[in-house]
């Protein structure tokens, strides 16, 4: 089906979308500043992050049939309003001495504006990929994961030359252009759309479209055991990467004796295997399948979450850490596609915000259990052999969905031997 769009530029629009709302990871570059600057205590700081990251899954959530209903366009230009007013108003917070305002502006509205910003343009990529989802959505999240690696030198440089409240200011206007740059070429694609290379060998014989297991509204989704198993397993792998990124630099430092330049070197490493992840493994799954991924996940976590407690070598040690980071930014690229796999796209956008929920109870959940281990035994062991053991439960029911997939898929394979045959 012939369309004036451009495929490969609506991705680009995701990326621009993504860029700018994952600019906000580079919250901690500002932490210093601000208190330096207004005085304000590093608690009050810390949770405008805090309530920006657990509302931008909640958002995602609450968002998902505002997408669905509205079209990506309406819905990433809201995000881009959202978003930017949140950025821009921290500096007017900034500028009247208001605790209060900055929590409201850079936590509530940025984390509403980012959790609309994050499904906006996914679930569109997905229905303009039919051949190549993985990639589409990989492209779309690593933009997400590179935000902060852009943003971070600009805000530093802008906090020196211009100061707190213009650099708000600057960059919230520069996440609005963006953005809106984003949404105004964004669109979905006609009904039935297979890219042209595609068409001619599905035309030819060459190649059979892939039929997604089910075509459900989220609502119908919700109500099945796949939409829990894959809910469960993304929340172990959303609570496990968030874990190890918010304690690997003094985790490192006390379990391997990593000095601390060489855990911030480790920290910066991790952005890279972070984003990196996101677009790897999401290209893999479109030559091994969306559950053989997940399933490969939790292997690897397991052997790196078996293996951690008993190394003293620092590179094996930082290596492993890799692996689990690189399985956290994967998880958040595949499931895009592993939800049309398994629902269809007549919804996916709002089935999508359903299960990023675990976004935000993983951003919760990981960092709390980590701290409370700490405290309680006054080591980091004993929180490998914690996650050793949820780890190996997502592994089963990453296996048990994998196994449930190719069941109905045969079931499907005979119906339909059946009905040619009758």
């Amino acid at each position: 089906m012939k369309t004036n769009k451009n495929r490969w530029l609506i991705a680009l629009s995701a990326i621009a979308i993504h860029l700018s709302i994952g600019a906000a990871y580079a919250y901690s570059v500002y932490t210093n500043p601000i208190r330096d600057t207004m005085g304000w205590s590093a608690t009050g700081i810390t949770f405008s992050f805090t309530i920006m990251m657990a509302l931008a899954g909640i958002a995602a959530a609450f968002f998902g049939t505002f997408v669905e209903r509205n079209g990506p366009r309406k819905s990433a230009i809201l995000a881009a309003i959202l978003f930017s007013a949140g950025q821009a108003g921290a500096g007017a917070a900034i500028a009247l001495d208001s605790l209060v305002l900055f929590i409201f502006t850079y936590g509530f509205l940025s984390g509403l504006g980012m959790g609309l910003g994050y499904i906006a343009p996914v679930s569109t990529l997905v229905k303009w990929f039919p051949d190549r989802r993985g990639l589409a959505t990989g492209m779309a999240v690593l933009g997400f994961g590179a935000g902060a690696l852009i943003t971070a030198p600009v805000a530093a440089s802008l906090i020196e030359t211009v100061g707190l409240t213009w650099t708000f200011y600057s960059l919230g206007l520069a996440y609005f252009l963006f953005m809106i740059l984003g949404a105004s070429y964004i669109a979905p694609p006609p009904e039935g759309y297979m890219p042209e290379g595609m068409q001619k060998d599905v035309d030819s014989g060459k190649k059979k479209v892939k039929k997604d297991l089910m075509q459900l509204t989220a609502k119908e989704a919700v109500k099945t055991k796949h939409f829990w198993m894959l809910w469960s397993i993304m929340l172990i792998n959303v609570t496990a990467g968030i874990m190890m990124i918010s304690v690997a630099s003094p985790m490192a430092q006390e379990v391997v004796g990593l000095s601390a330049a060489g855990a911030a070197a480790m920290v910066g490493i991790m952005g890279i295997f972070n984003g990196g992840g996101r677009l790897a493994w999401a290209a893999l799954s479109d030559y091994i399948g969306r559950p053989a991924i997940f399933v490969t996940f939790f292997i690897l976590q397991l052997i790196a979450f078996i293996t951690l407690p008993n190394i003293t070598n620092i590179l094996l040690f930082q290596t492993l850490i890799f692996v689990v980071v690189s399985c956290y930014g994967g998880g958040f690229s595949n499931l895009p596609a592993y939800i049309g796999d398994l629902f269809g796209t007549k919804q996916l956008g709002a089935i999508h915000g359903f299960l990023l929920t675990t976004w935000s109870l993983g951003g919760i959940l990981g960092p709390l259990m980590v701290s409370q281990i700490r405290e309680i035994t006054q080591s980091y062991i004993p929180v490998f052999y914690v996650f050793t053991a949820l780890i190996f439960l997502a592994l089963i029911i990453a296996v048990f969905l994998q196994l449930d997939i190719k069941k109905v898929q045969q079931k499907q394979k005979d119906h339909q031997r059946e009905q040619q045959t009758a």
